[in-house]
């Protein structure tokens, strides 16, 4: 293991003329510290409370249980905060571009607190989406003891005897354009979708990232699924900041459990579950900054050996606490390390391997449930983030299958160069089908930021074109999109991608059996566009967009800026 870095004001940092560790601890005693306490592990809470959004709005209370037991489990807490920007709230406007960037932030802002404070070790508390590919990516690149805890998902709203989230307001203005609902039931599920706090509650991005980490052995086992607003999320909270404690007494390091093979636990776990196409980016991002090599093709060589079984939103019936009720992710990992799926000798942040994590877990899941299915009767014998090549992507792109009937359509080219564009067009019906949407320069440079586009995706699939219109983009995608959507398309166009150069009515062919998409034009024509284009210029001149933009690398390595 690493050697532990010693910890804040200990006699190692003692000088013989002198100590300067007294200013330190004049700081320190301002803020409640007493000479016993310099002994102790000085532990910091980054906090992602906020109310700005309902994912983040209750991580406050959370925050004070860590704090509480960390104190009385023989540590120093040190709470700060850092931000989040809500994808539901800013989805469709200008203000999505901060929210890949926010993730930089997040993850900028936990580093630098924890190495400018000499933190022994951090305890991460985030609920929307970017606060926690942040938070591990910031504890992958400090790698002091870390553990991620999740805020929790929001419960479903209800309707007409329906469950619904937050994606069903998308997919409602969709069907109000059509024609199909008026305004009033509109209204309805606008007021009805989202009834309390916690993270949006399908398996969408943050749950599926939640998932994720439990898989790789950075949550507790169970944490990844539970509901903001039930009391065994307080409880897992304060047994979290009690298994922090345990791995700061045993050394145990963040890049001791974010090993390659956790990795691979981690994307079966998310084809298993259905999970955001998001999961690619964060994952890629996070192993950069843990030092573990991993690419868009070990998606891909995962995808085709793990079966999805797990029935849940956005393409499923069911939302992540049902998941919970269901056995959790856990009960998800016992069948895949039944199965030969996983890697059980994984260490984890509770000190036990996986498979020691999994002993008491049955082997099946209840049979009076079908949120999780048998491996025998799976919704898909293989996973549904299908990673793409051809001479539209040479560097890659994902597309998100699950639920998807089509797998290879050949249809002419509708080209924007905005999700704004687009958006009009789908509500104006000027999107047929058939017909290939192509949105452009939203890529992580050229955005700047790789918005995500559930704005028009939900939108074609209201209109009723789910399974007869394509979206490709070198944006993102939200992990409540679904239908035939391709993502995270690289090169992007503003760095001469052959995005950039397609014009309307070019043909263009996803096949995804043969992971392949191709626009049909001649290497000749593709060369003799390219000497001619010329990309937009960045707007942002000033600030984090304009820096982020110089600074952010291709989507196909995880969009990182460093």
């Amino acid at each position: 293991m690493t050697q532990k870095s010693q910890p804040l004001n200990t006699k190692s940092q003692a000088i013989t003329k002198g100590d300067r560790r007294s200013p330190n601890r004049a700081m320190l005693r301002a803020v409640g510290f007493t000479d016993e306490d310099f002994d102790k592990p000085i532990i910091g809470i980054a906090n992602g409370q906020s109310e700005i959004t309902p994912c983040n709005a209750g991580l406050g209370k959370l925050a004070d249980i860590a704090s509480t037991q960390i104190r009385e489990s023989g540590g120093m807490p040190q709470m700060f905060g850092t931000i989040t920007i809500s994808d539901g709230i800013s989805m469709g406007t200008e203000g999505m571009k901060c929210s890949l960037v926010s993730r930089e932030v997040i993850a900028d802002s936990i580093e630098t607190v924890c190495r400018g404070a000499s933190m022994d070790a951090v305890l991460c508390i985030g609920g929307c989406d970017k606060n926690m590919p942040g938070a591990m990516i910031a504890m992958a690149r400090l790698n002091i003891p870390g553990l991620f805890v999740y805020g929790g998902t929001i419960k479903p709203g209800h309707l007409d005897g329906k469950d619904l989230t937050v994606v069903s307001v998308f997919e409602a203005v969709g069907q109000f354009g059509a024609g199909t609902i008026d305004k009033n039931e509109l209204t309805a599920i606008e007021k009805n979708a989202c009834p309390g706090l916690g993270s949006c509650g399908g398996m969408f991005t943050a749950n599926t990232m939640s998932s994720a980490f439990e898989a790789m052995g950075m949550s507790l086992p169970y944490s990844s699924t539970m509901a903001n607003e039930d009391k065994d999320k307080e409880i897992s909270t304060g047994e979290s900041a009690k298994t922090l404690l345990n791995m700061i007494e045993k050394n145990i390091l963040p890049r001791d459990i974010m090993t390659r093979k956790a990795f691979e636990n981690a994307i079966t776990v998310v084809m298993a579950v259905g999970g955001s196409t998001n999961a690619v980016l964060h994952l890629l991002a996070i192993a950069h900054s843990a030092g573990v090599p991993l690419t868009m093709d070990d998606f891909e060589d995962i995808r085709k050996k793990v079966p999805l079984f797990c029935d849940l939103k956005p393409s499923g019936k069911y939302v992540a606490i049902d998941l919970h009720h269901a056995g959790g992710i856990p009960q998800v990992m016992k069948m895949l390390l039944n199965a030969g799926l996983l890697h059980g000798d994984c260490m984890t942040a509770t000190g036990k391997t996986i498979t020691e994590n999994l002993a008491d877990v049955p082997d099946q899941p209840r049979e009076d449930q079908d949120v999780i299915l048998p491996l025998d009767r799976p919704k898909a014998t293989e996973g549904h983030l299908v990673i793409l090549k051809g001479n539209l992507c040479e560097e890659g792109a994902v597309a998100k299958v699950s639920g998807v009937k089509t797998r290879n359509i050949t249809g002419p080219a509708r080209v924007f160069n905005s999700e704004e564009e687009c958006l009009d067009a789908v509500l104006d019906d000027r999107v047929q089908a058939g017909d290939i949407v192509v949105i452009r320069f939203e890529g992580p440079r050229g955005g700047p930021g790789m918005r995500e586009m559930l704005a028009p995706t939900a939108a074609i699939v209201g209109k009723g074109l789910g399974d007869k219109v394509a979206l490709i983009t070198d944006g993102r995608f939200s992990g409540g999109t679904y239908g035939i959507v391709i993502g995270h398309i690289a090169p992007e166009a503003q760095l001469g991608g052959t995005i950039g150069l397609i014009k309307d009515g070019d043909t263009i062919t996803i096949d995804i059996e043969k992971n392949q998409l191709n626009v049909q034009l001649s290497d000749e024509e593709l060369e003799e566009r390219r000497k001619k284009f010329i990309a937009p210029e960045i707007k942002y001149k000033t600030g984090v967009l304009a820096k982020y933009a110089k600074l952010v690398g291709s989507a196909s390595k995880g969009a990182v800026t460093d």
